[in-house]
Protein backbone atom coordinates (compact mmCIF):
# COMPACT_ATOMS: atom_id res chain seq x y z
CA UNK A 1 0.00 0.00 0.00
CA UNK A 2 2.68 2.45 0.80
CA UNK A 3 4.41 1.79 -2.45
CA UNK A 4 1.25 2.47 -4.18
CA UNK A 5 0.81 6.44 -2.63
CA UNK A 6 4.17 6.84 -3.35
CA UNK A 7 4.06 5.85 -6.77
CA UNK A 8 0.63 8.33 -6.87
CA UNK A 9 3.15 11.32 -5.31
CA UNK A 10 5.81 10.56 -7.96
CA UNK A 11 3.08 10.50 -10.70
CA UNK A 12 1.66 13.93 -9.43
CA UNK A 13 4.77 15.16 -9.41
CA UNK A 14 6.12 14.71 -12.63
CA UNK A 15 2.77 15.93 -13.88
CA UNK A 16 3.00 19.26 -12.44
CA UNK A 17 6.57 19.42 -13.35
CA UNK A 18 5.47 19.13 -17.13
CA UNK A 19 2.59 21.41 -16.90
CA UNK A 20 4.85 23.70 -15.57
CA UNK A 21 7.25 23.37 -18.77
CA UNK A 22 4.68 23.75 -21.35
CA UNK A 23 3.76 26.53 -19.26
CA UNK A 24 6.69 28.48 -19.92
CA UNK A 25 7.33 27.53 -23.07
CA UNK A 26 3.74 29.05 -23.99
CA UNK A 27 4.97 32.21 -22.14
CA UNK A 28 8.51 32.44 -23.62
CA UNK A 29 6.48 32.76 -26.93
CA UNK A 30 4.92 36.33 -25.87
CA UNK A 31 8.11 37.72 -25.29
CA UNK A 32 9.45 40.32 -27.69
CA UNK A 33 12.92 40.54 -29.39
CA UNK A 34 15.45 42.56 -27.69
CA UNK A 35 16.48 44.77 -30.81
CA UNK A 36 18.75 47.28 -31.35
CA UNK A 37 19.51 49.98 -28.39
CA UNK A 38 22.11 52.52 -28.84
CA UNK A 39 22.77 51.62 -32.37
CA UNK A 40 24.32 47.51 -30.62
CA UNK A 41 22.54 44.66 -29.97
CA UNK A 42 21.65 44.04 -26.36
CA UNK A 43 23.84 43.37 -24.04
CA UNK A 44 23.24 39.47 -22.28
CA UNK A 45 21.23 39.77 -19.00
CA UNK A 46 23.43 37.81 -15.87
CA UNK A 47 22.18 34.22 -17.36
CA UNK A 48 24.05 31.23 -18.86
CA UNK A 49 21.83 31.24 -21.81
CA UNK A 50 22.68 33.98 -23.81
CA UNK A 51 25.93 35.10 -26.16
CA UNK A 52 26.73 38.55 -27.56
CA UNK A 53 29.42 39.53 -30.00
CA UNK A 54 29.01 43.35 -29.06
CA UNK A 55 30.41 43.43 -25.86
CA UNK A 56 33.89 41.83 -25.63
CA UNK A 57 34.26 42.96 -22.16
CA UNK A 58 31.71 40.23 -20.96
CA UNK A 59 34.14 37.34 -21.20
CA UNK A 60 31.26 35.34 -20.31
CA UNK A 61 28.48 36.14 -23.12
CA UNK A 62 31.06 36.88 -25.11
CA UNK A 63 31.24 35.40 -28.68
CA UNK A 64 32.93 36.14 -31.65
CA UNK A 65 32.11 38.72 -34.85
CA UNK A 66 31.44 37.25 -37.89
CA UNK A 67 34.36 38.99 -40.18
CA UNK A 68 33.31 40.19 -43.47
CA UNK A 69 36.41 39.12 -45.78
CA UNK A 70 37.14 41.89 -47.80
CA UNK A 71 37.24 39.94 -51.11
CA UNK A 72 34.17 38.07 -50.47
CA UNK A 73 31.26 39.31 -52.29
CA UNK A 74 28.53 41.75 -49.94
CA UNK A 75 27.41 39.52 -47.51
CA UNK A 76 23.14 40.14 -47.85
CA UNK A 77 20.78 40.10 -45.21
CA UNK A 78 18.75 37.72 -47.74
CA UNK A 79 21.90 35.47 -47.37
CA UNK A 80 22.03 35.35 -43.76
CA UNK A 81 18.28 34.85 -43.62
CA UNK A 82 18.44 32.18 -45.50
CA UNK A 83 20.83 30.39 -44.16
CA UNK A 84 19.01 31.21 -40.62
CA UNK A 85 15.96 29.54 -42.16
CA UNK A 86 18.00 26.68 -42.34
CA UNK A 87 18.65 26.33 -39.21
CA UNK A 88 15.21 26.24 -38.10
CA UNK A 89 14.86 29.91 -37.36
CA UNK A 90 12.05 31.78 -38.28
CA UNK A 91 12.50 35.14 -39.46
CA UNK A 92 10.90 37.83 -37.10
CA UNK A 93 12.42 41.41 -38.74
CA UNK A 94 14.23 42.09 -41.67
CA UNK A 95 15.37 45.76 -41.71
CA UNK A 96 18.50 47.42 -43.62
CA UNK A 97 21.70 45.95 -41.51
CA UNK A 98 19.27 43.87 -38.52
CA UNK A 99 17.96 40.78 -38.90
CA UNK A 100 15.56 39.06 -35.83
CA UNK A 101 14.49 35.28 -35.99
CA UNK A 102 13.11 33.09 -33.45
CA UNK A 103 13.92 29.43 -32.76
CA UNK A 104 11.24 27.10 -30.95
CA UNK A 105 12.19 23.51 -29.09
CA UNK A 106 9.85 20.83 -30.74
CA UNK A 107 9.29 19.27 -26.76
CA UNK A 108 7.90 22.92 -24.61
CA UNK A 109 7.91 25.37 -27.29
CA UNK A 110 10.57 27.31 -25.73
CA UNK A 111 11.51 29.90 -27.93
CA UNK A 112 15.21 31.32 -28.20
CA UNK A 113 15.95 34.89 -30.27
CA UNK A 114 18.71 35.31 -33.03
CA UNK A 115 19.51 38.62 -33.76
CA UNK A 116 22.09 39.62 -36.47
CA UNK A 117 23.44 43.17 -36.63
CA UNK A 118 25.52 44.06 -40.34
CA UNK A 119 28.18 46.55 -39.04
CA UNK A 120 29.16 47.57 -43.17
CA UNK A 121 31.14 49.97 -41.50
CA UNK A 122 34.11 47.71 -39.83
CA UNK A 123 32.71 44.96 -42.51
CA UNK A 124 31.28 42.38 -39.43
CA UNK A 125 28.60 40.75 -38.44
CA UNK A 126 27.35 40.99 -34.91
CA UNK A 127 24.96 38.28 -33.10
CA UNK A 128 22.96 37.93 -29.97
CA UNK A 129 21.17 34.85 -29.31
CA UNK A 130 19.57 34.05 -25.88
CA UNK A 131 16.85 32.17 -24.54
CA UNK A 132 13.52 34.18 -23.17
CA UNK A 133 12.73 32.00 -20.07
CA UNK A 134 15.44 29.86 -18.16
CA UNK A 135 18.87 30.07 -16.96
CA UNK A 136 20.83 27.52 -18.55
CA UNK A 137 20.22 26.50 -21.86
CA UNK A 138 23.40 23.70 -22.51
CA UNK A 139 25.16 25.82 -24.94
CA UNK A 140 22.13 25.97 -27.27
CA UNK A 141 22.93 29.55 -28.15
CA UNK A 142 26.58 29.81 -28.36
CA UNK A 143 26.42 26.20 -30.74
CA UNK A 144 23.33 28.02 -32.55
CA UNK A 145 25.95 30.82 -33.43
CA UNK A 146 28.76 28.78 -34.24
CA UNK A 147 26.44 26.67 -36.60
CA UNK A 148 25.74 30.23 -38.58
CA UNK A 149 29.15 31.41 -38.45
CA UNK A 150 30.66 27.98 -39.78
CA UNK A 151 27.99 28.42 -42.63
CA UNK A 152 28.73 32.12 -43.14
CA UNK A 153 32.14 30.98 -44.25
CA UNK A 154 30.88 28.27 -46.79
CA UNK A 155 28.58 30.79 -48.01
CA UNK A 156 32.68 33.13 -48.87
Amino acid sequence: MEMKKTIMWVAALVIVVLISLFMIGKASRTAPTPGIVDARLMACPDKANCVCSEFREDTHHFIEPFEIPEQSTEVSAATISALIVGLGGEIQTEQEGYIAATFTSSLFGFVDDLEVRIDRDNAVLHFRSASRVGHSDFGANRKRVELLRARLRFEK
